[in-house]
């Protein structure tokens, strides 16, 4: 084995030391079983300047080195090269070369005829497809036959999201359960980053928001203009439907925190209530359904989707059943998103982490510790998280945003 064909120069780029991204990228070739040398490295001299670390890193062979080379990519470091990227055709619909580049969340950028393109539509688990010139993300079922396709790491680099200086306040969501005082703090900085914000915000949520009492905070936040677009299963509709034509939510008064007599039926008379008036926009518009989420979403035009499951009574009419066209809808409202607030719905929100770039800034807010460390663990290193009730957090925010 020549020595070239087990050492490669690597480079990170960013807030990589009071990060602690380079730290980590040492501790991964060493677990891995490689070795690293510095070759250079200019350390940012203010707080908005970033550093530069280029790495010499050997392993036993070629293939380890190939295995350590991905591994590396995922934390932002890219090999440093003048060759072109590497392009090979689809093998079929839905089949590409075994070697291809397997997308991560961050913004990246292939090199192309002497020059760095960007790669556009990110997300993780992809392939990039080359088209007339321009780069873009695709899932693998999307390509057809005969696309070029990126393949290796040659003339690939990356671009990893750094969490800022300014993100340190959060720093306690993630590791235990918070007092109110620090709930408070931390929707005070949500609340501030949503009126900062330019672009959408998209809320995913779950059932349980409407168990918790935060039909009312989500409405008020819906009537004051600052949610863009919802997210979520047939559940949260179907039982903020039972809770807004009968009071209950799984049969549960949702005011005295009581079950009603027969109130196990009341989901399914919401199911029937909207199948009969032909779906939700219908029963709004027919003034069967006058309050909750999805009355103020109709009403203030604000798009939603409700992705299936296995789980789904009924489901309501609007409820997308088949598994890729939901993962499609949710994709498509996502584009142009700023921020995304994932509320207590961990299998939603994993999968509309999979579907965002990391520049979006996510907050996932959920009693469940694991739920935010699960998120992260998946590859959406960029989600703050907020151990604490939704529906608190959800009364706290409307309250700040809402006045």
């Amino acid at each position: 084995m020549t020595k070239a064909n087990s050492e490669a120069i690597v480079q990170i780029e960013g807030h990589i030391v009071d990060s602690d991204i380079l730290s980590e990228v040492f501790d991964l070739i060493i677990k891995a079983g490689g070795k690293f040398e510095i070759r250079d490295f200019v350390i940012g001299k203010t707080n908005v300047e970033t550093s530069i670390a280029q790495l010499r890193v050997t392993a036993p062979s070629k293939d380890k080195l190939t295995l350590l080379l991905n591994l590396l990519n995922a934390k932002g470091c890219f090999v440093v090269t003048e060759q072109a990227v590497t392009l090979k055709s689809a093998l079929k619909d839905q089949g590409v070369p075994d070697d291809f580049y397997s997308t991560t969340n961050f913004r990246t950028e292939i090199r192309l005829a002497g020059r760095w393109i960007k790669v556009a539509n990110q997300r993780m688990d992809g392939v990039i497809v080359l088209a007339s010139g321009k780069a873009s993300v695709r899932k693998l079922r999307e390509v057809k036959k005969g696309e070029m396709i990126v393949c290796g790491l040659n003339g690939v680099r990356v671009h990893p999201e750094f969490k800022s200086r300014e993100r340190g306040d959060f720093s306690f969501m993630s590791n235990e359960v918070s007092s109110e005082k620090k709930v408070s703090l931390a929707v005070d900085k949500v609340a501030d980053m949503i009126r900062l914000r330019k672009g959408k915000l998209v809320i995913v949520a779950g059932p349980v928001v409407i168990h918790t009492g935060a039909v009312d905070s989500l409405s008020r936040m819906i009537r004051g203009g600052f949610i863009d677009g919802l997210l979520t299963g047939n559940a949260l509709a179907v039982h903020d439907i039972e809770n807004a034509l009968f009071g209950t939510s799984l049969g549960v008064d949702t005011s005295a925190g009581t079950p009603v007599d027969q109130g196990h039926r009341n989901h399914m008379r919401a199911i029937n209530q909207v199948n009969l008036a032909g779906g939700i926009k219908n029963a709004v518009r027919k003034k069967i359904l006058r309050t909750g989420i999805m009355y103020e979403l109709v009403k203030a035009k604000v798009p939603f989707v409700l992705a299936g499951s296995l789980r789904d009574d009924g489901p309501l009419p609007e409820t997308i059943t088949d598994m890729n066209e939901a993962q499609a809808a949710y994709a498509n409202e996502i584009k142009g998103a700023e921020m995304v607030l994932m509320l207590s719905t961990m299998l939603h929100s994993i999968a509309t982490g999979n579907m965002l770039p990391a520049s979006v800034k996510t907050v996932c807010v959920d009693i469940n510790p694991s739920v935010v460390t699960k998120l992260a663990d998946r590859g959406s290193s960029q989600a703050l998280g907020i151990v604490t009730d939704v529906g608190l957090f959800c009364h706290l925010l409307a309250d700040k945003l809402c006045k």
